[in-house]
């Protein structure tokens, strides 16, 4: 009875004056918005990290650290150390515990974009996020010697469409001056979205990159030995070398001792590592600033929470005529106190639904315009156990806060006597 009366009474109050607590309310629910939507992010962001590739076993490269190795062959930054035998290459694919291998080949680019020399393995075989395939959204997969597939993020800037002609440059760098003008590619395909680096780089066939570097043997076009789009046609391009692979192995189990075989390969220094592990390592790398960006959210949440006290501190001498109501009509010092208990609640709690319902339309809003500007992709899921949790401090850390005027309204209850009205 008396929980229901305070409960009542605490309504009541919130109503009356609801004009000042909506401001407070409003600017509790940005902060928890705030908060809540850097957890979210945090969690989603590394959950596309550590899935930017999936269902690769290992990745072999020539002998190298292993986050260089991750960096050059998943990330796109960086470059290689040196590069892998076109012979050590064909004595992995004759091992019969090898499931697939999918060939890469670096050193060019288009505009910016690393461009990746692959084969018909790259999209039969490559996975990212929960082991996705690779879709394309226009057009088809490269079969000619000079046909390119666009990463979406590279057709979406660039504003390139199936069809058109793009001529790629020597080299990695941002800038070229050496380009491959005589051998100018067609565009067959642009990648769907992915959110993973995919997005940002332009797929080549490993007989393409040898084709346009024909002539090129100092680094620089020589004239007359360069060959045209037309004197390439039926000649035969297999590369001397290769960048990296990507291997699947047919049963994991053995992943480790494959990856111990191949480190102590003695044909050539090469290196193996697992995706995985080299990913938790990167990001843990990485973690420090998105821990300290949650850290500064915090504090944001604790100064709304300040400003709560101190708005109910302010409305602590506006409401003595009520308490000296209530303690007239037998309310008890401990019934009063506990309605600024319960308004914090209240306010705490409608603040967390509130920002329950704009986080989520925020998502459902703007995760296809993210995906498709920023190659971030975010879905809507049920929060987790630490997202609830810290959604859950918010009120446990509003009614700390309310103790404040609840105590101080409590003992200037007690010292107003009326003395019918019990003391508890």
């Amino acid at each position: 009875m008396k929980a229901r009366l305070a409960l009542s009474l605490a309504m009541a109050s919130l109503w009356h004056r609801r004009k000042v607590l909506a401001l407070v309310c409003l600017t509790l629910t940005l902060s928890v918005s705030l908060l809540l939507g850097i957890q979210y992010l945090r969690t989603e962001v590394r959950q596309s990290f550590t899935s930017t590739i999936s269902g690769t076993d290992l990745i072999v490269g020539a002998r190298s650290g292993q986050l260089n190795l991750l960096l050059y062959t998943v990330f796109h930054i960086g470059d290689a150390t040196n590069n892998i035998r076109w012979s050590t290459y064909q004595k992995l694919r004759e091992d019969n515990r090898l499931d697939w291998l999918i060939p890469i080949s670096l050193g060019d680019s288009y505009r910016g974009y690393r461009v990746v020399a692959t084969d018909e393995n790259f999209p039969a075989h490559f996975r990212y996020g929960r082991d996705l395939p690779l879709e394309l959204a226009q057009g088809q997969w490269f079969e000619g010697v000079f046909d390119v597939v666009l990463g979406a993020g590279v057709a979406r800037t660039l504003g390139h469409q199936v069809g058109e002609d793009i001529v790629l440059s020597h080299g990695g760098g941002r800038t070229s001056f050496s380009n491959h003008q005589d051998t100018p590619f067609t565009v067959t395909g642009i990648l769907a979205p992915t959110g993973t680096p995919v997005d940002q780089a332009v797929y080549i066939g490993l007989d393409g990159m040898e084709a346009m570097h024909v002539g090129w043997e100092s680094g620089v076009a020589i004239p007359g030995r360069t060959l045209s789009r037309e004197q390439a046609q039926g000649r035969d391009f297999t590369p001397d070398a290769i960048t990296a692979a990507f291997v699947g192995i047919e049963r994991p189990i053995l992943t480790f001792r494959i990856q111990r075989e191949i480190n102590q390969f003695t044909g050539e220094p090469l290196s193996a590592i697992l995706p995985g592990v080299a990913l938790s390592e990167l990001w843990r790398l990485m973690g420090q600033f998105e821990t300290a960006l949650l850290g500064i959210t915090g504090f944001v949440v604790a100064t709304s929470l300040i400003g709560l006290a101190a708005v109910l501190l302010t409305l602590q001498a506006q409401r003595a005529h009520e308490i000296a109501v209530l303690r007239a009509t037998g309310a008890s010092p401990g019934l009063i106190a506990s309605l600024y208990l319960l308004e914090c609640l209240g306010l705490a709690l409608a603040a967390c639904v509130l920002a329950l319902l704009i986080g989520t339309l925020a998502i459902a809003l703007a995760s296809p315009w993210l995906l498709n500007e920023y190659g971030l992709q975010l879905s809507l899921r049920p929060l987790t156990l630490s997202e609830w949790s810290l959604l859950a401090s918010v009120p446990i850390a509003a009614l700390v806060v309310a103790l404040i005027p609840a105590v101080n309204t409590w003992r200037q209850s007690r010292r107003q006597g009326f003395g019918g009205a019990s003391d508890q």
